[in-house]
């Protein structure tokens, strides 16, 4: 659903949308919130409500122009969070394994071939970028590697599960319901209006924190999707973007499903792998330009890659929803249903440690642990005290693991006002510290081009 109006409609179809795992996180939060009540509504119900009254305040903030707070999001938020959405993942692909100790119906045998299957995945997954990144190769097998390596993982690790003693063991697989239907035979349409009125406006701060959650989330990721190492020609339009949000979230509500927004770290790897390269000289001097990413000069090839355009349409995220929709029929739900759950949790441990390589703080933390005589000259951070590259370490953690630890309680609900504010801890707080002007500008910046912040009034 997401997908077919992000990719028609929207001014920023390069950014993929689906269900995150903070959404997950606030969806199972409010779950377990109303199981505590003696009187508690229908869960399907109060969602409805929940996810219209943040559609409503998505509605007023695109017509108000309330994206334009944009302008005050840098790399130190979108760090945080995706250091956070990383950990996420990887937590998931735990709680997957886990829980096939008691539910898998082999046993003990079943849980720990699901964990053989997903470090296998893991690793073939993490394989293929190796080899994409490589010089080995010719320079199309390297682009087949990166856009084809994780789903040649997941059949090739499904198929492993049914070979000699792992299919004797009998792992535990996803589970399927019939062809287009509702997950518990109940019929599509959530009849949220027959929610007793007091529940209706118990609603309306669960709405908020949904609201909130999605400002910063899904507007994140099209930032991230939309980076400035990515050279886009095309300007983006984040109020009607999320005008459109308003109306998936409602769509959502009615039919009962989970609630789609930007997706990280997909949103990124989707403009990653639209990114056409071109090949500079050692003196910066830009000698060709190929869809592959390659040239060749007298039979020797010199310079480095780098990106001169990217494919932007809306092609390709409309092709991966109507996949989704294939996904649904009989035929392809039977498949599905023969996919291991160890393989999707190595698909999240994937996800999140693909992730976490890319990540800023990564970033910051292997330069401080390399051989200073081995750093290039040309590299930025040698030009920052290290203590203030361990300052500002220390705050993105410190954000990151409030975060985290709030999500593993009850108070998760507020876990999207304590993300929220990071944004006025980066502009108010940190520009107190002792920074000098130049390390901040080098330690954290703007997450897109002027070019892409100039529909938010610019970059602070």
């Amino acid at each position: 659903m997401a997908a077919f109006i992000f990719s028609i409609f929207a001014c920023q179809p390069l950014c993929i949308a689906g269900v995150t795992g903070p959404i997950t996180v606030l969806n199972k939060t409010i779950y377990d919130i109303l199981k505590t009540r003696p009187d508690a509504p229908n869960y399907l119900h109060f969602i409805g409500w929940v996810y219209l009254w943040a559609a409503i305040l998505h509605w007023i903030a695109a017509i108000f122009n309330a994206a334009n707070f944009l302008r005050y999001v840098t790399r130190f938020s979108c760090d945080t969070f995706g250091f956070y959405v990383s950990w996420v993942y990887l937590q998931y692909g735990v709680q997957v394994l886990t829980r096939q100790f008691t539910e898998s119906p082999s046993g003990t045998e079943g849980a720990y071939v699901s964990i053989i299957l997903a470090l296998v995945l893991l690793t073939a997954g993490h394989l293929f970028v190796i080899a994409a990144q490589s010089t080995f190769f010719h320079r199309i097998m390297r682009r087949f590697f990166a856009d084809y390596g994780m789903p040649i993982s997941v059949v090739g690790c499904s198929g492993l599960a049914y070979w000699g003693h792992f299919n004797a063991s009998n792992p535990a697989t996803l589970p399927t319901a019939g062809a287009f239907s509702a997950a518990g035979g109940r019929e599509w349409l959530v009849r949220f209006w027959e929610l007793p009125a007091k529940w209706v406006g118990i609603a309306f701060p669960f709405g908020l924190v949904l609201f909130i959650l999605f400002f910063f989330d899904h507007n994140v990721s099209s930032l991230i999707a939309q980076g400035s190492e990515f050279p886009l020609r095309k300007p983006p339009g984040f109020h009607w973007d999320f005008f459109w949000l308003g109306i998936t979230t409602f769509i959502a509500g009615l039919i009962g499903v989970p609630a789609p927004n930007g997706l990280i770290p997909q949103a990124p790897m989707h403009t990653q792998s639209l990114v056409v390269m071109g090949l500079k000289l050692k003196d910066d001097e830009e000698v060709g330009v190929s869809p592959d990413g390659e040239k060749a000069l007298g039979g020797v090839r010199e310079g480095v890659e780098h990106p001169v355009a990217v494919v932007e349409q809306r092609v390709s995220n409309l092709v991966q929803g109507s996949l989704c929709l294939v996904l649904m029929t009989g035929p392809f739900l039977h498949v599905l249903g023969l996919v291991p759950r160890g393989v999707l949790a190595g698909l999240f441990w994937f996800m999140g440690t693909d992730a976490l390589r890319g990540s800023g703080i990564t970033a910051k933390f292997l330069y401080l642990f390399q051989d200073d005589s081995l750093v290039p000259l040309h590299e930025p951070l040698r030009k920052v005290r290290p203590s203030m590259i361990w300052l500002i370490l220390t705050i993105e953690l410190a954000g990151f693991g409030a975060t985290m630890a709030i999500t593993q309680t009850i108070a998760a609900i507020g876990f999207p006002i304590v993300i929220f504010l990071l944004i006025p801890i980066r502009t108010h707080v940190v520009p107190l510290l002792p920074f000098t002007h130049k390390e901040l500008a080098i330690l954290d910046g703007p997450t897109a081009s002027p070019f892409t912040m100039e529909s938010v009034g610019g970059s602070i």
